[in-house]
């Protein structure tokens, strides 16, 4: 055959992708529990670090079992529903109705104290970001909160990852003091009153990473309002 000929050309292009093809599909599926199993780990890391225990995603497989004593999905209402809580996609059950979705719920213990973990997932500026909030048997209080993000801006809205960011959560209350429910405020940088009991200082240059993220923390813990309140009752 001629190789100068535009058959070869095209024979050997079409060779070429399905050589290419198959072997990125076999080391797609060759490694998929590989994947499966470090987001598994990354998972049970980041519900740990929400409540202060910090571990590498090895260790998060025992200490999981160590602090996590139960795990269970609820309805819009607050009510046990049946179902692997585990492994709820937040990304599916968002694109639900309120009412038809399942609500992952992690009770945990720690140092005598029984503790609440909740997933909440929004959009920054760039993309996801998502987390899990810790909440103290009053249902009010903040233990501990972790964030994570997809694409935000190195330096600006990345940042809330950071503990010093992060931090600010820690102690804040999400009821006010009618009962009523109000969240948490991530005011402009400097802006928040250190006394405030529901706002925390924002990141200077990540406004709409920011807003993205009280708006994840808002439309994700209302979810669990009904919860919330008959467990406080």
């Amino acid at each position: 055959m001629n190789v100068q000929s535009n058959l070869y050309t095209f024979i050997y292009a079409t060779v070429l992708v399905i050589v290419v093809a198959l072997g990125l599909a076999f080391t797609s599926i060759s490694l998929k529990e590989k994947q499966e199993a470090n987001i598994e780990k990354e998972k049970k890391q980041n519900i740990l670090a929400s409540i202060g225990v910090e571990c590498t995603r090895d260790e998060a497989v025992t200490l999981y079992k160590e602090y996590v004593k139960d795990v269970y999905a609820i309805d819009f209402n607050g009510e046990k529903v049946e179902g692997d809580a585990f492994i709820i996609d937040l990304n599916v059950e968002q694109a639900k109705a309120p009412e038809e979705r399942q609500y992952p719920v992690y009770e945990c213990e720690k140092d005598g104290e029984k503790i609440y973990v909740f997933p909440v997932r929004g959009k920054g500026l760039w993309g996801p970001i998502w987390g899990y909030v810790a909440l103290k048997e009053d249902f009010n209080t903040i233990y501990g909160v972790t964030f994570d993000h997809k694409g935000e801006t190195p330096g600006l809205g990345a940042e809330i990852t950071t503990k010093e960011f992060q931090s600010q959560f820690l102690g804040k209350k999400i009821f006010d003091d009618t009962g009523a429910f109000v969240s948490i405020l991530v005011k402009k940088a400097g802006k928040a009153d250190p006394e405030g009991e529901h706002e925390v200082d924002g990141l200077s240059g990540s406004t709409l990473t920011c807003k993205g993220l009280e708006a994840m923390l808002y439309d994700s813990l209302i979810a669990y309002e009904n919860f919330f309140k008959s467990h406080k009752k």
